[in-house]
């Protein structure tokens, strides 16, 4: 098994060897463009990336707790809607112990591990490249400069390679949220919303049965 494992690393050490060296020869035509711009294109195609990933990896588990997590809160949201708010609390805090809490634990935990895949991973694993390929002493070199920005003041404030690149993917990600929000906000309404199948006044019949089930 160790074999194994050490014949594997070695693949992988080539090829992350080969990726970075097709990167820099690929970055080496928009290098006229100035470090600024280049580090903002590698923010959004690692932005694009992780948009990719996210919309096209998702796990049969991740899309079944969804569907449980979503089916439960609705039930919890309709229970609430009881016109005796004492029992209408009681049936939600029965449902929170018995089901809902549960899921929303699973739900969040796979979506976590499944971020880290399709997020983090990629977003790291450019900050490593940029943080050695883009390093002071080789910006000196490409760009006649050991930084990204610098602002002037009795003490200058320098900002490298990897703060800026971790400002853009932040400001990227930040601009297509208030995008989407927006989107949503202006252009969203008219649009239906599926009616859930439960009715208040279901639940608020449910008495004892429901407590002795475990809901």
């Amino acid at each position: 098994m160790e074999e194994f494992l050490d014949i594997a690393w070695e693949y992988i050490y080539a090829l992350i060897l080969k990726g970075t060296v097709a990167l820099d020869n690929l970055l080496g035509y928009v290098h006229f463009l100035g470090p600024i711009f280049v580090i903002l294109l590698l923010a959004v195609v690692t932005v694009l990336v992780t948009k990719f990933l996210k919309k096209h990896i998702r796990t049969k588990r991740l899309s079944n707790l969804e569907k449980d997590f979503q089916h439960w809160l609705e039930v919890r949201e309709e229970a609430m809607k009881c016109e005796d708010r004492e029992k209408g609390r009681t049936l939600a805090r029965n449902i929170d112990k018995a089901h809902l809490n549960r899921a929303y634990y699973d739900y969040f935990l796979e979506g976590l591990l499944l971020g880290f895949i399709t997020f983090y991973l990629p977003v790291v694993c450019m900050a490593t490249y940029i943080n050695e390929a883009y390093r002071a002493d080789r910006l000196l070199e490409l760009f006649g400069q050991n930084y990204i920005l610098r602002f002037s003041s009795t003490e200058p404030v320098i900002i490298g390679a990897l703060f800026w690149f971790i400002c853009c993917v932040l400001l990227l990600n930040c601009a297509i949220f208030i995008t989407k929000w927006i989107t949503k906000r202006y252009w969203g309404f008219g649009i239906e919303q599926p009616s859930s199948s439960a009715q208040p006044t279901e639940l608020c019949s449910i008495k004892r049965p429901m407590e002795r089930s475990g809901v």
